[in-house]
């Protein structure tokens, strides 16, 4: 399969450029179950859209620091073609900044986290029961798109997952990082965040996410399509 990543993350930080980015992060988690498949990517952010989307089997949306309520072009323009990728029945997965952007351009509302930041790993549930990933959002989806069926979350995210029909499948977490990766997150930004949001994030990474169970629901969902 062809899988392509959006990328939507505008971290520019000495810490984000010294590590790989999200295509990259992405084709090592579905590279785990699936390792011929290939995985290349168009950095939306900065304004790098794909002009046909034909020969692509799957799309990812990542996760970002910006908001889906930010002015820039590329924002409004990305909720564009996501809305031709539903048109078009196109496989899409959505992680955090991707999640919110689907429902967003779908007929959801998204808005800033009742309880506040959640920043590390964090417990909540998809179709099969409880499953822990990492997170770091201070915004969720508020409002499922018209037509959604709510799969997962929990009491602090509770429109954590969702799908709409065959074609979409969402997560309000992070399922492309590693435990070395989040570990070096919160060093790096948890003085950036409320005390007891970077204490909290320190105590959950005793912890570690299980990547190998979200490979098998991506890649699931991508080849059940």
């Amino acid at each position: 399969m062809h899988i392509a990543v959006l990328i939507t993350n505008t971290d520019d930080s000495a810490f984000a450029k010294a590590r790989p980015d999200d295509r990259a992060k992405f084709a090592d988690l579905l590279n785990l179950l699936r390792p011929d498949w290939r995985v290349s990517s168009y950095v939306v952010k900065d304004g790098i859209f794909p002009s046909d989307l034909s020969g692509v089997d799957g799309w990812i949306i990542s996760g970002s620091p910006a908001s889906v309520h930010d002015a820039d072009p590329w924002v409004q323009q990305l909720l564009d073609l996501i809305k031709r990728l539903d048109a078009a029945k196109a496989p899409m997965f959505g992680a955090c900044f991707g999640h919110q952007a689907i429902a967003q351009a779908l007929g959801g509302s998204v808005g800033a986290n009742p309880g506040g930041w959640v920043f590390g790993l964090a417990e909540t549930t998809m179709e099969d029961g409880k499953i822990r990933l990492y997170a770091a959002h201070s915004e969720q989806v508020l409002q499922a798109p018209i037509g959604a069926q709510v799969i997962g979350g929990n009491p602090d995210c509770p429109i954590g997952s969702f799908a709409i029909g065959q074609h979409i499948l969402t997560t309000q977490y992070h399922p492309e990082m590693t435990p070395e990766f989040i570990s070096a997150l919160v060093d790096a930004f948890g003085h950036k965040l409320p005390p007891e949001v970077s204490i909290r994030a320190k105590a959950s990474l005793s912890q570690i996410a299980e990547r190998d169970r979200i490979a098998e629901k991506i890649v699931a969902f991508f080849e059940r399509h």
